[in-house]
Protein backbone atom coordinates (compact mmCIF):
# COMPACT_ATOMS: atom_id res chain seq x y z
CA UNK A 1 0.00 0.00 0.00
CA UNK A 2 2.90 2.29 0.34
CA UNK A 3 4.09 2.03 -3.23
CA UNK A 4 0.45 2.83 -4.33
CA UNK A 5 0.93 6.24 -2.24
CA UNK A 6 3.99 7.45 -3.37
CA UNK A 7 2.53 6.07 -7.08
CA UNK A 8 -0.55 8.26 -6.61
CA UNK A 9 1.74 11.20 -4.82
CA UNK A 10 4.44 10.89 -8.11
CA UNK A 11 7.27 10.31 -5.53
CA UNK A 12 8.58 7.46 -7.29
CA UNK A 13 11.11 7.98 -10.14
CA UNK A 14 9.47 8.41 -13.76
CA UNK A 15 10.98 5.41 -14.91
CA UNK A 16 9.52 3.12 -12.58
CA UNK A 17 6.08 4.61 -12.46
CA UNK A 18 5.76 4.18 -16.53
CA UNK A 19 7.59 0.59 -16.75
CA UNK A 20 6.55 -0.90 -13.41
CA UNK A 21 3.34 0.49 -12.97
CA UNK A 22 1.63 1.66 -16.70
CA UNK A 23 3.74 -0.94 -18.67
CA UNK A 24 3.60 -4.33 -16.63
CA UNK A 25 1.59 -3.45 -13.98
CA UNK A 26 -1.49 -2.23 -16.71
CA UNK A 27 -0.76 -5.26 -19.01
CA UNK A 28 -1.23 -7.42 -15.98
CA UNK A 29 -4.41 -6.47 -14.30
CA UNK A 30 -6.25 -5.71 -17.70
CA UNK A 31 -5.40 -9.27 -19.09
CA UNK A 32 -6.78 -10.21 -15.51
CA UNK A 33 -9.88 -8.90 -15.54
CA UNK A 34 -10.54 -9.21 -19.41
CA UNK A 35 -10.09 -13.09 -18.45
CA UNK A 36 -12.42 -12.96 -15.68
CA UNK A 37 -14.80 -10.65 -17.49
CA UNK A 38 -15.04 -13.05 -20.15
CA UNK A 39 -15.23 -16.05 -17.80
CA UNK A 40 -18.08 -14.57 -15.94
CA UNK A 41 -19.82 -13.53 -19.29
CA UNK A 42 -19.30 -16.92 -20.88
CA UNK A 43 -21.42 -18.57 -17.58
CA UNK A 44 -24.28 -15.69 -17.79
CA UNK A 45 -22.92 -13.81 -15.00
CA UNK A 46 -23.40 -10.41 -16.70
CA UNK A 47 -23.72 -8.24 -13.53
CA UNK A 48 -20.29 -9.95 -11.97
CA UNK A 49 -18.42 -9.89 -15.64
CA UNK A 50 -19.06 -6.37 -15.90
CA UNK A 51 -18.06 -5.72 -12.01
CA UNK A 52 -15.18 -7.61 -12.09
CA UNK A 53 -14.31 -6.01 -15.53
CA UNK A 54 -14.18 -2.90 -14.32
CA UNK A 55 -14.54 -2.70 -10.59
CA UNK A 56 -10.75 -3.35 -10.78
CA UNK A 57 -8.99 -2.07 -14.09
CA UNK A 58 -10.58 1.21 -14.24
CA UNK A 59 -9.24 2.52 -10.60
CA UNK A 60 -6.39 0.87 -10.85
CA UNK A 61 -6.03 2.82 -14.79
CA UNK A 62 -6.65 5.94 -13.33
CA UNK A 63 -4.33 5.83 -10.46
CA UNK A 64 -1.85 4.71 -12.91
CA UNK A 65 -2.35 7.33 -14.94
CA UNK A 66 -2.21 10.29 -11.98
CA UNK A 67 0.78 8.60 -10.70
CA UNK A 68 2.70 8.73 -13.89
CA UNK A 69 1.48 12.64 -14.95
CA UNK A 70 3.34 13.31 -11.37
CA UNK A 71 6.32 11.75 -11.53
CA UNK A 72 6.36 13.30 -15.11
CA UNK A 73 6.24 16.70 -13.48
CA UNK A 74 9.04 15.93 -11.00
CA UNK A 75 11.19 14.42 -13.91
CA UNK A 76 14.84 16.30 -14.04
CA UNK A 77 15.76 14.99 -17.42
CA UNK A 78 14.39 16.07 -21.06
CA UNK A 79 10.93 17.11 -20.78
CA UNK A 80 10.61 15.50 -23.91
CA UNK A 81 10.93 12.00 -22.24
CA UNK A 82 8.13 13.27 -19.50
CA UNK A 83 5.30 14.56 -21.94
CA UNK A 84 5.95 11.23 -24.09
CA UNK A 85 5.84 9.21 -20.97
CA UNK A 86 1.92 11.56 -20.46
CA UNK A 87 0.52 10.97 -23.58
CA UNK A 88 1.53 7.07 -23.77
CA UNK A 89 -0.44 6.08 -20.11
CA UNK A 90 -3.37 8.52 -20.83
CA UNK A 91 -3.80 7.56 -24.10
CA UNK A 92 -3.02 4.02 -22.76
CA UNK A 93 -5.17 3.75 -19.57
CA UNK A 94 -8.44 5.29 -21.35
CA UNK A 95 -8.45 2.61 -24.05
CA UNK A 96 -7.33 -0.10 -21.59
CA UNK A 97 -10.61 1.18 -19.65
CA UNK A 98 -12.90 1.45 -22.15
CA UNK A 99 -12.37 -1.94 -23.72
Amino acid sequence: MKALGRLWRGELPLSQAFWNWAVIGAFIVNLSTSVLFLALLMNDYTAAAFIAGYAFSVPYNILVAVGVWRSAGRYKGEQRWANLARIVTTAGMVILSLT
